[in-house]
């Protein structure tokens, strides 16, 4: 009786630990394959900056190793009102947690540099996921809040690493503005590289830790605010839903056009009918009907466009249906044809001219070693 006891308790901790197991591969495989999938008809890329006209830009700092100006961050970026984005790993979370709860007080968001400080091109993606989540669940203890955004250490990333990160629900985030303080430049060549050609949508890089980053950044802030920019996190600079990334790292909002979208009626011929309208007449051709009403020339042109059948549905349309339609009609073809007015400020690339990047064949991509 004894040893039939024992031996279903050794059962049951068997059959519990392989479903554990199981479950802990499933999700990791679920993640691979979510990812691969969101990305299957070519290379992805991480965001480097964003298309946006309202000149907003985003300040960063990676923080792996040490801590030694972290109040000093914290009043210069106060001082100036700024919210930064501060990328952590997992270990500066378990050396100096204090510190990056400080952070997060002060108002500023925690988001992944990874645990270990990897490099993660070509790595094991089963690991790469360990080494995600590993850091999530510190940032989240420390701060109660999941992180959303990943910065690989290195700048290092190829395909497989981008659309694993995405198929985790983050966003894979790099920098289209280095500082270079991980070369440790004075604070006027940082103060240059970070003030000048800045752009809408720009996302600066810079470290923690380091001397020069912090007597450079309150000329840096004041300057960038004199040039009219306005700084929030990268969780508010990014588009979350309906965007692409192009090959240069830039992510553009798809946005939905009336044109593309408009009803005229629920009744399908006369939809149809304005449908037609809407892909032939033109801007012109609307603001002649709104000079001079239904002139020969406009009529003899709707009905080259339409069936008989269409023109006597619109005849039988009532004041206020027809009145509505025309407005769609006029709205949808001014959204069509509007052009498009090009950004004055200079195009900015990913990764920018003043960053030496490497990539080989298969996509991977190896930016400079950086001290974090």
């Amino acid at each position: 009786m004894f040893v039939m006891t024992m031996t279903k308790r050794r059962l049951i901790r068997a059959i519990t630990f392989i479903l554990v197991l199981i479950t802990g591969i499933a999700i990791g495989v679920f993640a691979i394959i979510s990812s691969i999938n969101t990305g299957a008809e070519g290379l992805s890329f991480p965001i480097y900056c964003v298309d946006r006209a309202d000149n907003k830009v985003s300040i960063t700092f990676d923080c792996a190793w040490a801590n030694s100006n972290t109040d000093q961050l914290i009043e210069i970026l106060d001082k100036e009102d700024v919210k930064a984005t501060f990328f952590v790993t997992g270990e500066f979370c378990d050396k100096y947690p204090e510190d990056v709860k400080k952070l997060y007080n002060a108002g500023h968001e925690i988001q992944n540099h990874s645990d270990k400080h990897p490099h993660v091109s070509g790595m094991n993606l089963n690991d790469f996921i360990d080494d995600v989540r590993s850091c999530n669940t510190k940032i989240k203890a420390l701060t109660g809040e999941e992180p959303v955004l990943y910065r690989s250490p290195y700048g290092e990333y190829d395909d497989n690493i981008v659309k694993t990160v995405e198929g985790m629900g983050m966003f894979h985030i790099q920098w289209n503005v280095d500082s270079i303080d991980w070369n440790k430049p004075s604070p006027e060549t940082i103060i240059e590289r970070t003030t000048k050609n800045i752009s809408s949508g720009s996302v600066l890089l810079f470290h923690n830790d380091l001397e020069n980053t912090t007597n450079a950044l309150p000329k840096v802030l004041k300057s960038l605010k004199e040039q009219g920019f306005e700084f929030c996190k990268v969780s508010e600079l990014i588009y979350k839903e309906n965007y692409t990334v192009d090959g240069t790292g830039k992510q553009t909002e798809l946005k939905e056009t009336i044109a593309d979208t408009v009803i005229f009626s629920e009744n399908k011929l006369l939809d149809n009918a304005f449908q037609t309208l809407k892909d032939n007449l033109t801007i012109a051709d609307i603001e002649d009907y709104l000079s001079n009403g239904v002139t020969a020339q406009l009529m003899q042109k709707m009905m080259n466009l339409l069936s008989d059948e269409e023109i006597s549905a619109i005849q039988q349309m009532d004041e206020k249906e027809l009145k509505t339609a025309l407005q769609k009609l006029s709205d949808a073809i001014y959204e069509s044809e509007a052009p498009i007015v090009a950004d004055s400020a200079p195009e900015t690339s990913a990764p920018s001219t003043e960053q030496t990047v490497i990539s080989d064949k298969d996509g991977t991509v190896i930016s400079p070693d950086r001290i974090q």
